[in-house]
């Protein structure tokens, strides 16, 4: 066995890099900051590597955690390096990297990504979100390095490649391909949901020994913290009326057409009103759809805010419309805040974060009838905040921290034996 000239036997993961391509303010890029928190208060040392140095998280990197931010490579010489050095898998690659129009951010980082692993040599690198998770592995298949590589799905990805807005695109039609055939070379392959992993065999057929379903680190004292923070904003005064929240990217996944047109519903027989936080593309589009429903007055676009928590904290409920999820911690952050739920039986975590509905009303993918009527169901007769803040516990740093470095520790372990 070659052991590194700096340590002796490598035991468990000391030094641990987590690749992203970003921090844009999404679930998998806060789940990821909250991992790296609780690696590092357990001694660990981490890296951030980020593809681009942006984000509206940028600066919410705990302390602590060192970020790097990787260099480019030219988009065709980069397809190129890519295609020379893995030309077992050109033709896989063909269509959703070689020939398509935009090149994925993640693969011009690829080259940065493999002088990275050369040069620092961690214990184990863990990356996030398909794209990145595939350049991660191309890039230590290719270096002289040994370190092992956890891959993390963090949305049921055969729906997600066969939505709508998604199955025109190359990089996700032909992306299950991709995963079937390179995911295999991952040391353990994580999905934030049983329903995610699911998919990964049953649908993409993924053959893979060790395929994990692990729950994303959501629910911290920083959480309990901020939600308990003064809100600035009328609506949510007291004797006022009940206000529904929902927030996440004003995208098509997230179908607040639906919601809106369920709130719509709801208004026609009570007062009530409409909180919509995040940012996104469809604003306009839902701004005019408010006001062909008449509603515009009662609905509110605040944009994306720092601190969801306290919104989350004081509203009547929460709605989650969305056509498909991986692990939604928007949802388990509000079951955290004590907030009534109601989500969409949509394909992903949903169901499972509600157990079928016994933490909340479980709705159809796109029925905005029983939307409202699941929104009505939750005001009348809200499930008890206590049961809520007693199911979030499942969802804690400290325990997902605990099975994260239990694997992070069998793979440094297993790869340092075989070297």
């Amino acid at each position: 066995m070659n052991n590194r000239p700096d340590q002796t036997v490598i035991t468990q993961a000391n030094r641990i890099a987590l690749l992203l391509p970003s921090l844009e303010g999404g679930g998998a890029e806060r789940s990821m900051l909250n991992l790296a928190a609780g690696l590092v208060s357990r001694g660990r040392q981490v890296e951030l590597i980020l593809c681009k140095g942006k984000g509206s998280l940028m600066d919410q990197v705990p302390e602590g955690v060192s970020v790097v931010i990787l260099d480019t490579t030219p988009g065709i010489a980069a397809r190129a390096l890519l295609a020379l050095r893995h030309p077992l898998d050109a033709l896989a690659m063909l269509r959703p990297i070689l020939l398509a129009k935009k090149n994925p951010p993640e693969v011009s980082r690829i080259p940065a990504i493999r002088r990275y692993l050369q040069q620092q040599k961690p214990d184990a690198l863990l990356s996030a979100l398909t794209y990145a998770n595939l350049a991660a592995l191309w890039a230590a298949g290719s270096s002289s390095c040994a370190t092992p590589v956890i891959v993390s799905e963090r949305i049921a990805l055969w729906t997600s490649c066969h939505a709508p807005n998604n199955v025109r695109k190359w990089r996700w039609r032909y992306a299950p391909q991709l995963v079937r055939r390179i995911y295999p070379r991952a040391s353990a392959v994580v999905t934030v949901s049983q329903h995610a992993a699911d998919e990964l065999t049953d649908k993409i057929g993924l053959q893979h020994a060790r395929i994990l379903p692990l729950n994303n680190p959501v629910v911290d004292d920083r959480l309990r913290r901020l939600a308990a923070e003064p809100l600035d904003h009328a609506w949510f005064a007291d004797g006022s009326s009940p206000v529904i929240l929902s927030a996440g990217r004003l995208t098509e996944q997230k179908d607040f057409r639906t919601l809106l047109s369920a709130f719509a519903l709801v208004r026609a027989k009570r007062a009530a009103r409409l909180v919509i936080l995040g940012e996104g593309r469809l604003r306009d589009d839902l701004n005019q759809q408010a006001n062909t429903l008449g509603i515009e007055g009662d609905i509110d676009f605040p944009g994306f805010v720092d601190n969801p928590f306290k919104y989350m904290n004081r509203a009547s409920a929460f709605v989650l419309p969305s056509l498909y999820e991986g692990l939604p911690g928007v949802l388990i952050q509000a079951m955290a805040c004590g907030c009534p739920l109601v989500s969409t039986n949509s394909p992903g975590g949903s169901a499972d974060i509600l157990q079928q509905g016994t933490y909340g009303e479980l709705v159809k993918v796109g029925d905005a009838e029983d939307m409202a009527r699941g929104i009505l169901a939750q005001l009348e007769n809200p499930t008890p905040r206590e049961q809520l803040l007693s199911r979030a516990e499942d969802f804690s740093v400290e325990g997902a921290v605990d099975k994260y470095l239990a694997l992070l520790d069998l793979v440094a372990s297993e790869t340092a034996g075989h070297q």
